[in-house]
């Protein structure tokens, strides 16, 4: 797929775990705008950039949808298979989806537009390879312009990380786009929306580490941050243990019908 560089520092079982947490964190939405958008159980269904399958195992366990699932990466569709050996999975371009026009029901994404360069062509195929009236779910995009971090001193996160997606050829401010995207593509009974921001004061130790292992992937070996980081790692612990940590980054999410 033309445009994605995720950090390859992480090996596929940390992306795996990754996903799941962001497919927790989701959970919730991702269940309303089923709901919301009257998904029989008998649609079929593509996840375009579907990763190691955290959010096609969902869809296989809670459902009778026919699942389908593309990725440009073969390494991570393989660790899918082992997890949904039933889903129908392919390697492919987000930008030539290798299917006929109408295939499917619904055809969505869960944070991947952030990562094309460009999203237009990406949800134009979407477009294209969904029958007339279906549905195009972008279940998340997240937008670092929003970001909010407490204590004061975590700040710097928002700046660091933004700077290394710019980096790593990815759009940080992708969510605020959504709408815009959506409309110029003339989808119909289109809604754009934000997650909710919730902290719980049981958040698990391995959430926070797995956030950690991201953040350090993303800013590289740089020594002088190396440093830096040790003491932000430190201040965002003791900051989740006593229950003073806030950490917002406004994810949007947007759907609408096939014209």
């Amino acid at each position: 797929m033309v445009g994605v560089s995720h950090n390859n520092s992480l090996t596929v079982e940390d992306w795996h775990q990754r996903y799941l947490q962001q497919a927790s964190w989701t959970r919730n939405l991702r269940e309303y705008l089923i709901r919301r958008t009257a998904v029989n159980i008998r649609y079929s269904i593509l996840e375009v950039g579907c990763g190691t399958g955290a959010i096609l195992h969902d869809l296989f366990l809670t459902s009778r949808h026919q699942v389908y699932g593309l990725d440009f990466n073969l390494d991570t569709l393989y660790y899918a298979v082992k997890k949904i050996p039933k889903a129908k999975l392919t390697c492919g371009d987000a930008y030539a989806l290798p299917y006929p026009r109408s295939s499917f029901d619904v055809c969505l994404c869960h944070y991947l537009l952030l990562w094309l360069s460009n999203p237009e062509t990406a949800l134009s195929e979407m477009i294209r390879v969904t029958r007339s009236g279906g549905i195009i779910l972008v279940f998340a995009e997240p937008d670092y312009g929003g970001r909010i971090d407490y204590p004061e001193e975590l700040t710097i996160l928002r700046d660091w990380q933004t700077s290394s997606l710019q980096r790593q050829g990815a759009d940080p401010f992708m969510g605020r786009k959504l709408r815009e995207l959506f409309n110029q593509l003339a989808m119909h009974d289109v809604e754009v929306g934000v997650l909710g921001g919730e902290w719980k004061s049981d958040i698990a130790s391995r959430e926070i580490d797995m956030e950690w292992k991201v953040i350090r992937s993303d800013l590289g070996t740089d020594s002088e941050k190396s440093d830096q980081l040790d003491m932000l790692e430190s201040v965002d612990k003791k900051a989740w243990a006593e229950q003073a940590r806030i950490l917002f980054l406004p994810t949007f999410y947007a759907w609408g019908r096939v014209p």
